[in-house]
């Protein structure tokens, strides 16, 4: 791509005791797109969207978001930079005591000077495009865990944010509630034209929505293709990963003209 990425991770660096995590890893994200980063559990997926959030400084390397190094920048421009994002976390981190408006109007009255009529209107019109019009008064424990992700992504998008980060946004969740899940982000990113980053395990029904999907394998992005060229590419790495989460369905054209 010819435009300048909206998030760059330059040869970025993290170990915890005697253990390197992140070996070096070059990522770009590039504005109003979809990149999903997939690879195995535990391997630091998650650990890449922390440092993105400055949650986690790096040991070697450069975060550079909207073009700033964020871990050389001061307390008052991250937690600028930070009004810009939006999290869904893995298990949707509601609070079990507020009831779902509540629960979705909490960054608005923490950190908008927002009147009580104007945050009722914005909750109101974020709970619809949910399709949760009629769970405002509902608390975390009456709900499905797809109205749960429902809720936690309302709350994430509720301040308009430029970037949406999830992390493993299915977890836990049937298939058909994770289909509804996808059909929810869809929507919303087409409607709010957000940036989304997205950590998951869930391949190849995540590729649906990507229109990036990076690989971490051993440390190192191995690569950041389109759907289509990530399944056909031939970096040995990649080509493993796809044959063992979908199989051996991706034959050349050579191959399947071989009478």
């Amino acid at each position: 791509m010819t435009m300048d990425p909206l998030i760059q991770l330059i040869d970025v660096r993290k170990r915890f005791g005697t253990q390197e995590v992140l070996k070096g890893v070059n990522l770009a994200i590039y504005a109003g797109k979809t990149t999903v980063i997939v690879g195995e559990s535990g391997k630091g997926k998650s650990l890449i969207l922390k440092h993105i959030l400055g949650l986690v400084r790096p040991d070697g390397g450069t975060v550079l978001v909207f073009g700033k190094d964020i871990n050389a920048i001061g307390r008052k421009e991250l937690k600028e930079i930070r009004s810009y994002f939006g999290v869904l976390f893995q298990n949707a981190a509601l609070f079990d005591s507020m009831n779902v408006f509540d629960n979705v109007a909490l960054p608005l009255r923490e950190r908008t000077k927002r009147s009580e009529a104007d945050i009722k209107k914005i909750v109101g019109e974020t709970l619809a495009l949910m399709d949760m019009t009629d769970s405002d008064e509902k608390y975390p424990a009456q709900l499905s865990g797809g109205m749960r992700k429902r809720v936690g992504l309302a709350r994430a998008l509720v301040l308009n944010p430029k970037v949406v980060f999830f992390d493993e946004p299915t977890t836990g969740l049937d298939v058909a509630k994770s289909n509804e899940i996808y059909r929810v982000f869809y929507r919303t990113q087409a409607k709010l034209g957000y940036t989304a980053v997205i950590v998951s395990h869930d391949v190849p029904k995540i590729f649906k929505l990507a229109d990036y999907v990076a690989l971490l394998h051993d440390g190192v992005v191995q690569d950041c293709l389109t759907p289509e060229d990530f399944q056909t590419s031939t970096n040995d790495i990649i080509r493993d990963f796809v044959e063992k989460t979908m199989g051996h369905i991706y034959d050349s054209e050579q191959m399947e003209a071989t009478p």
